[in-house]
């Protein structure tokens, strides 16, 4: 479950900064060189995702868990913005629903 779940922050991470980079170029006026380490970032995000235990709904919806927390940790950390205790709640909601999905994996 650990390995899944670091999969999975890996991919997010690698799909934020891939969002991340032309919004910088886009709306903040930073240069256009940042467009390829984003496009790096994005072919990273995909390569990660053929590393996941299968292509299908269970797993991207897993993963959709980690996304959100790890988009909320970005917020935090790197565009400082200061998170209510309801963001804090709905992303560990979202990491609980991963968690549990992911925990059924042998069953199904």
């Amino acid at each position: 479950m650990i390995k899944t779940s670091l999969l999975f922050f890996a991919t997010a991470l690698a799909e934020i900064i891939g969002c991340f980079l032309p919004y910088l170029w886009l709306r903040k006026g930073a240069s256009a060189a940042l467009l390829f380490p984003a496009a790096l970032s994005l072919a990273l995000f995909v390569w990660l995702l053929t590393l996941h235990p299968a292509a299908s709904g269970r797993v991207y919806a897993a993963y959709g868990g980690v996304y959100v927390m790890t988009a909320m940790l970005w917020l935090h950390f790197i565009d400082g913005v200061k998170l209510s205790h309801t963001d804090w709640l709905g992303a560990c909601v979202a990491l609980a629903g991963m968690l549990i999905i992911i925990s059924g994996w042998k069953a199904a």
